[in-house]
C-alpha cells in the first residue's frame, strides 16, 4: 500500500512537472522536463534526506556528544521495533522535529536545539516517538520526494514568468499557459504536500504515543511548539518553504486553521485526539527517559499548556 501511495506520487508530479514544461515550451519543452524529472525522481529516491538535512546545517550526533538524546533514541527505536536511525541535531531556537529517508534501514530523525531547550525529556520523546512513527509508516520517502519535486516545480512555474511569453515558444494556450505554469502548478504541488502530511499526522500521532508509551507527553510538547512556533521564526523553513510539511509542527509563520491550505491538521484537535486516547492507556508509561527518571516520578504526566505543570524555560540535560 505505502509503495503504491509512493508510485502514485511519483507519477502525479511527474505528470505535472511534464505539464508545465509543455505549457512553457510546447512538446519541446514536454519532453526536457520529461527527462528532467526521470533524473531527480532518481536522485530524489537516492539524495532527497541528504537534500534536507543540508538545507537546515543539521549535525550529526552520537553517543558521545549528545549521549541523553541519542540512548532516547535507541530506546524508543527498540520499543517500535526499528532499527536505530542517524540522529541529528539543527540549530534553531524554534522548537521542532523532523524525520527523513527513504526506508528505515536508511532513515534519520533531526531535532532543532529548541525542541531540547524548552521541553522536558518526556515532551522530546514524544516528539521522537512520533517522527519514528513516520518512520515506521514509511512516510519518510513519501515527504521527502514531495519535497523535492514540489520545490523544482514551483521554480519552473517561475522560470514561465520569464521564459514562457516567448513568441517562439510551441503551446497553444499562450498567456493562459503561462500563468497556469506559474500559478496552478505550484498550488497542485502544495496541495499534494498537504494532503499527505494532514492524513499522515494524525496516523504518527496515534504510533507515537504507542511506542513512547503515554500520549499526554506528545500532546504537551504539541502545545508548547505551537505556540512557540508562532513568535519564533525558522528562517532556514522560510527559505525552503516546500519542506514545511515534513515538521512535526508547521515551522513557517501565519498557520492557524485547520483549512484546505494547512500543511498540518489543527493542533488543538490532535491534541484532543491523544487525550481522549490516553483514557485508554495507564498512568505508568512503557517507557521512561533515563535522564527524567531523577525529576518525574513514573506516573507523573506533563499537562497540556505552557506554564501548567511544566517548566517551560529548563534546558534538556544535553544543553
Amino acid at each position: 500500500m505505502n509503495l503504491m501511495r509512493t508510485a502514485m506520487l511519483l507519477a502525479f508530479m511527474t505528470a505535472l512537472f511534464m505539464g508545465v514544461g509543455f505549457l512553457i515550451g510546447g512538446k519541446g519543452g514536454m519532453m526536457i522536463a520529461l527527462v528532467i524529472a526521470a533524473g531527480m525522481n532518481l536522485f530524489s529516491y537516492w539524495n532527497s534526506d541528504k537534500m534536507v538535512l543540508s538545507a537546515y546545517r543539521a549535525q550529526e550526533v552520537d553517543e558521545r556528544n549528545a549521549p541523553e538524546l541519542f540512548h532516547m533514541i535507541r530506546d524508543l527505536s527498540q520499543n517500535a521495533g526499528l532499527p536505530m536511525p542517524r540522529v541529528y541535531v539543527y540549530d534553531n531556537p524554534q522548537p521542532n522535529a523532523f524525520a527523513t529517508g527513504r526506508n528505515p534501514e536508511n532513515a534519520a530523525v533531526a531535532a532543532s536545539t529548541g525542541l531540547m531547550e524548552m521541553l522536558t525529556p518526556q515532551e522530546v520523546a514524544g516528539v521522537m516517538a512520533h517522527e519514528l512513527a513516520h518512520i515506521q509508516n514509511r512516510d519518510t520517502l513519501t515527504m521527502t520526494i514531495t519535497a523535492t519535486l514540489a520545490g523544482a516545480i514551483s521554480m519552473l512555474g517561475n522560470f514561465a514568468f520569464f521564459f514562457g511569453g516567448n513568441r517562439e515558444n510551441n503551446h497553444p494556450l499562450g498567456f493562459i499557459g503561462v500563468l497556469l505554469a506559474m500559478i496552478v502548478a505550484p498550488l497542485a504541488a502544495m496541495l499534494v504536500q498537504m494532503a499527505i502530511s494532514r492524513t499522515r499526522e494524525y496516523s504518527a500521532d496515534r504510533r507515537g504515543a504507542e511506542i513512547c508509551g503515554n500520549p499526554l507527553w506528545l500532546a504537551s510538547a504539541l502545545q508548547k511548539i505551537a505556540g512557540a512556533a508562532q513568535h519564533i521564526h525558522n528562517n532556514d523553513a522560510e527559505r525552503n518553504p516546500a519542506t514545511a510539511h515534513m515538521f512535526i509542527i508547521n515551522p513557517l509563520s501565519g498557520e492557524r486553521m485547520d483549512n484546505l491550505f494547512s500543511t498540518h491538521p489543527n493542533t488543538e484537535n490532535r491534541i484532543a485526539a491523544l487525550h481522549e486516547m490516553s483514557q485508554g492507556f495507564g498512568q505508568a508509561s512503557t517507557y521512561q527517559p533515563t535522564s527524567a527518571k531523577a525529576v518525574r516520578k513514573s506516573r507523573s504526566v506533563p499537562t497540556t499548556g505552557p506554564g501548567r505543570g511544566t517548566d517551560t524555560s529548563r534546558k534538556g540535560p544535553w544543553s
